[in-house]
């Protein structure tokens, strides 16, 4: 799923990091006739005192700094959709989401190309300008959209603790806790953070779901004008793309999924995956290193064992590098093969006695900046997910888990396998699946691009949602390459297959391999 780190709890996904790592050849092409989708707007939509949704016209005008992004330059136009608070309810209360776009650059303008980067709790808003130098020749073709989905940044953002009440909890809570004591400050803890956000979103906590978010997308997609709704998904983004493609099939244009979760599994094989992710990333750096991956992965577990009786001191204003913030710090690089000789020095520097540069790398995942604020997306990712996920793990269930995450992973295993439980703990919604539905058989095809090390959504989910899409629906390409997502990351082939596919409608032959 998405892409951030908690302060608190442990919970890795991304959205977008680049591989660095070129490679190249290809195998296998075939093509398919595409279609240009740009057009007016459907008729129908849900209607408000105001007038129809579908009708309201977008007042493009400067985009504006965010707390995560410079302002961005005149090309870029943001504007604030109006969509219901509840889509049971579509003549309810409304509620704004931000939009950010770059009209195409070129002639031949196929539409809208509309980009969620992950989380879920990732601001489009802010990462949409600096994603677009990987875009360029998309942009050709296509006005670049993103926004801040329902609940994130701009869009109503959830915020759930303050600076210090963030900082504080990074501190003294045990997310691997040894004793009895520990385990219910852990839960204690968790339920503290549901209150917060409770009491801050209020009733918008139960409207934050992937579902919600996937009719906002369509009512988007009327609203720009277009006839299709094509899309670009990155890590949690692919969920999303999955689930509007099942509840509008026949409105999918030309949908790529990068970075893939996998729809078939629950609350813990999502755990699962990201242990076997994250240490089979590790397992490929350690290796570039000259090293045995089981040995060296011992040494970083008995590392991060003597971290949980003693922190290190750092050169960060009196604070301390705990466990939990020398995984996070750990967990960062993995996402990008052009990181791994920063991983090389923090955990040379932790060996010795300074935890500085780990620190530093889980304060930029943490997104905690040097006057110590930390952004929303954290909270955001929690109140979406828990929304989503049904399954609710119990103390003693986790606890029996905890021997095969750890057989996994020595390094990965015990803080992922102890999320089980605190991640959704005395929640104040029910989540509504224990797996999304994303079989869209009647849709267009889809490509789905799946990378052999990718740690977050490892590679095998990627053939899960090609198959449950639908047969001659999901479309399967692979890169045998490093971090998280393949586009951008370096291989001409990826990169060429996925132009072809958005630019011309060129549909590759399913199973076709870069490496």
């Amino acid at each position: 799923m998405g892409r951030y780190t908690r302060s608190r709890q442990v919970r890795w996904t991304a959205s977008l990091a680049a591989a660095g790592l070129l490679l190249a050849g290809c195998s296998g092409s075939s093509s398919g006739d595409g279609e240009n989708s740009s057009g007016g707007g459907d008729s129908g939509g849900g209607k408000t005192a105001g007038g129809s949704l579908t009708s309201q016209r977008l007042d493009w005008g400067r985009c504006e700094a965010t707390d995560d992004a410079p302002a961005p330059g005149s090309e870029w136009r943001c504007a604030t959709l109006q969509v219901p608070v509840d889509w049971a309810k579509p003549d309810g209360e409304r509620m704004g989401l931000a939009l950010i776009r770059s009209e195409a650059t070129g002639d031949r303008r196929a539409g809208s190309l509309l980009f969620n980067f992950g989380g879920p709790g990732g601001s489009g808003v802010s990462t949409m300008p600096s994603y677009a130098s990987l875009a360029s020749s998309l942009h050709e073709r296509y006005d670049l959209v993103s926004w801040d989905p329902r609940g994130v940044a701009a869009s109503e953002g959830v915020r759930c603790r303050d600076d210090e009440e963030i900082q504080a909890a990074e501190s003294t809570v045990d997310v691997t806790p040894d004793t009895a004591a520990e385990e219910q400050a852990y839960l204690a803890d968790a339920a503290d953070f549901a209150e917060g956000c409770e009491r801050t979103a209020g009733k918008l906590l139960a409207h934050v779901s992937t579902t919600d978010t996937a009719r906002d997308m369509d009512l988007m997609r009327q609203v720009l004008g277009d006839r299709k709704m094509h899309y670009f998904g990155i890590s949690y983004g692919t969920e999303l793309g999955g689930v509007y493609a099942h509840l509008f099939p026949e409105k999918v244009g030309r949908m790529v999924l990068d970075a893939v979760v996998d729809p078939t599994a629950d609350t813990i094989g999502h755990a699962e995956h990201q242990t076997r992710g994250f240490q089979r990333a590790l397992d490929d750096y350690l290796r570039s290193t000259g090293q045995d991956p089981e040995q060296a992965s011992q040494k970083i577990a008995d590392l991060l064992a003597r971290l949980d009786a003693e922190p290190l001191p750092t050169s960060s204003s009196g604070r301390k590098l705990t466990q939990t913030l020398a995984l996070t710090g750990i967990v960062l690089p993995l996402y990008s093969k052009d990181s791994w000789p920063a991983l090389t020095s923090a955990l040379s520097a932790a060996e010795k006695g300074d935890g500085s540069e780990l620190l530093a790398l889980a304060d930029g995942y943490n997104e905690r900046d040097s006057s110590g604020h930390y952004g929303t997306a954290t909270h955001s990712q929690r109140v979406i997910s828990c929304l989503d996920d049904k399954e609710r793990p119990t103390l003693a269930e986790t606890k029996k888990l905890l021997p095969e995450f750890e057989e996994i992973s020595p390094v990965f295993g015990a803080f992922l396998g102890w999320d089980t439980a605190g991640w959704c703990h005395d929640w104040p919604v029910a989540g509504q699946y224990e797996t999304p539905e994303v079989n869209a058989a009647a849709a267009a095809p889809v490509l789905v691009v799946g990378n052999t090390g990718d740690p977050a959504t490892p590679y095998e989910g990627a053939r899960k949602m090609a198959d449950e899409l639908g047969e001659d629906v999901g479309v399967m390409l692979t890169w045998k390459g490093e971090g998280h997502g393949a586009y951008g990351s370096g291989s001409d082939c990826v990169d060429s297959t996925v132009d072809a596919y958005l630019l011309d409608g060129t549909v590759p032959r399913d199973g076709k391999t870069c490496s």
